[in-house]
């Protein structure tokens, strides 16, 4: 009698434990061109509702300034830092024209149906190529990547949507396509989706800083609104643990903001919003965030666990959860190599100092990885003699026990030949 009670007990417990197991699931949204002084000063109701349940991050694009991570402020690089967590010295896309992305660096739709090929995917997009180029649905590439649901291509319909001179019809694919994203949302709840629009940034270069940029992020806000409604809605109506992203490409240029694409200030300064307070040393530093972090952010909260192979190449560092170490750095000192970090871990900490001379990776190969060595985090900085590991490139990799970060050492310049060797 006493077992089988104890029988039913563990039963009781262990059905109650997995009705407590809330699902992940993350939509982000990619407002277009929208600069941070801009959006910190628009009247945005439903953002701001969004940002009291959450964290408001100041953010950029760009790469490192004047470093072969120099990737330009323009919209389809900015959306691939986003897919792949790198710049486009690794993603390889630098222009809107996107003539050969580098698949090898996968994107966050790929890295997810890897691992869990029957979580549910979508895009809902003004512009057909973020799925078909981008993501590159189908393609071979891709290995024939599958998007569940999807509400795209509409601007090709120029009947439906007549093409005007004021990007009218802009607005209205906008809607159509936040309409497609909130019935689907509420109706199918997918694990990972990807909302973009771009209205804002066509008002931006018709407009520059004006009332009609300003009315285009009152219409974004108002979408926002119903996106988050869906949101809520799901959570409170399923087991489930939604964390919603919202973020722009790139800002705008100082003189008129109608111009994007290079290094200033205010085209580099962006903003990342999260639906959570539970943001990480990492966030909370003075320095802003990047768009590469967004990557690692989302597959972290999705308790995806990603590939050595693809920790070692990410730029960017998770917003979420605990983390180790940020801001790698690698320097010729006399005859040695000088590698620094930024301890955001534990002094108890260690991490691993790894070396490659070669990037294989890129090409579809392997890097093989020499460790330089193990110290403490705490540290921040480790010298090694050139003249043990002899090259003109260097892959640096340091990994912390909560994350993995990277530095190349190259002579290469900003631009689509910064590849590597």
């Amino acid at each position: 009698m006493k077992k089988s009670l104890l029988f039913v007990c563990a039963v009781l417990l262990t059905h109650v434990a997995t009705a407590q197991q809330r699902s992940p699931k993350v939509v982000f949204i990619i407002a277009d061109g929208i600069p941070a002084d801009v959006i910190e000063k628009a009247s945005v109701p439903n953002i701001r509702k969004v940002i009291a349940a959450g964290t408001y991050l100041r953010a950029h694009v760009g790469g490192d300034q004047g470093t072969y991570t120099e990737t330009p402020t323009i919209s389809a690089p900015g959306y691939n830092n986003l897919l792949t967590g790198t710049w486009g010295y690794k993603h390889n896309v630098w222009g809107n024209s996107i003539k050969a992305p580098n698949y090898q660096y996968k994107t966050i739709f790929r890295l997810l149906k890897d691992q869990q090929p029957t979580k549910k995917t979508a895009i809902f997009s003004t512009w057909l190529d973020n799925r078909t180029k981008l993501v590159g649905e189908g393609l071979p590439a891709t290995g024939n990547l599958r998007v569940d649901y999807r509400a795209d291509g509409y601007e090709l319909d120029t009947i439906a949507y007549p093409h005007d001179k004021q990007s009218q019809y802009i607005h209205a694919i906008d809607e159509r396509v936040v309409g497609e994203a909130v019935k689907t949302l509420t109706a199918k709840g997918p694990d990972l989706s990807w909302v973009y629009l771009e209205y804002t940034d066509d008002m931006g270069h018709r407009h520059g800083d004006s009332e009609q940029q300003q009315q285009a992020i009152a219409y974004l806000d108002a979408q926002v609104g119903r996106l988050w409604d869906a949101v809520q809605t799901r959570q409170k109506k399923y087991k489930e643990d939604w964390l919603l992203v919202l973020t722009t490409d790139h800002g705008r240029d100082p003189q008129t903001g109608r111009n994007h694409g290079g290094q200033s200030a205010r085209e580099r300064a962006t903003w990342v919003v999260v639906s959570t307070k539970n943001v990480n040393a990492y966030a909370q530093q003075p320095e802003p965030v990047a768009i590469v972090d967004i990557l690692p952010t989302i597959s972290r909260f999705m308790q995806l666990s990603l590939p050595q192979t693809t920790q070692r190449e990410l730029d960017g560092v998770p917003l979420l959860g605990p983390v180790s170490l940020a801001q790698p750095q690698v320097q010729i000192a006399g005859d040695s190599l000088r590698i620094t970090w930024k301890a955001l871990g534990p002094k108890t900490e260690k991490v691993k100092v790894w070396l490659t001379a070669t990037n294989d990776f890129q090409t579809g190969g392997q890097d093989h990885y020499t460790l330089l060595g193990t110290v403490p985090l705490a540290r921040q900085s480790l010298s090694v003699s050139r003249k043990q590991y002899p090259a003109e490139f260097y892959k640096i990799v340091l990994e912390g026990e909560h994350n993995t970060v990277n530095r190349w050492l190259t002579n290469e310049k900003p631009g689509p030949k910064a590849q590597g060797k």
